[in-house]
């Protein structure tokens, strides 16, 4: 009776064994196809930026003095198709702004584009909007190997900069809603 137990607790012994490594090969497997679609994303982004139309769809929004906060990626957002370019700040909560969706959306025509890689491979990208609403320069700043990002916006008259946060994709994959321009 001894042998029969020690024998049944050695197979589930090397039952739990074997499962352990199909999870840990499952998991190598997962970490690899989750690398590759990151840099597909990656890729995607880079040309969307080459072209000039994308959009920066921010979850996390930085003000000046270190205040930040969570927001919807649909109303918050930086775009740029073509030679336009919108900048839109709609916080949750917010009742009264003149965008409808409390706070602000303004468009400009796009200039001074420069894009750069530095040794690491990450990507700089930077541009001047001006427009009726908004005069103001945009850096952006992306990993290399994902389509995460951070685009600072600083205004030419004033020192109120504000920083999204989010993923940038082309714009034909974007899901946004832009509120009234100014």
């Amino acid at each position: 009776m001894k042998n029969i137990l020690f024998f049944i607790a050695i197979i589930v012994l090397a039952s739990c064994s074997s499962t352990k490594n199909v999870n840990k090969g499952q998991t190598d497997q997962q970490k690899v196809s989750e690398e590759a679609l990151n840099n597909a994303l990656f890729e995607q982004a880079v040309k969307a930026l080459e072209d000039k139309d994308f959009v920066l769809e921010a979850n996390r929004v930085d003000f000046r003095r270190g205040q930040s906060a969570f927001v919807s990626s649909n109303t918050n957002f930086v775009s740029v198709k073509d030679n336009k370019g919108t900048v839109q700040l709609a916080l949750d909560g917010a009742m009264a702004g003149p965008n409808g969706l409390g706070g602000i959306t303004v468009d400009g025509t796009v200039s001074n584009v420069k894009m750069d890689t530095d040794k690491k491979g990450n990507i700089l990208y930077s541009m001047s909007i001006q427009g009726i609403g908004i005069s103001a320069t945009v850096s952006f700043n992306m990993i290399k190997g994902s389509n995460k990002c951070t685009a600072t916006v600083t205004p030419n008259l004033n020192s109120n900069r504000i920083s999204f946060t989010g993923m940038l994709f082309p714009t034909s994959e974007s899901s946004i809603f832009k509120g009234r321009t100014l």
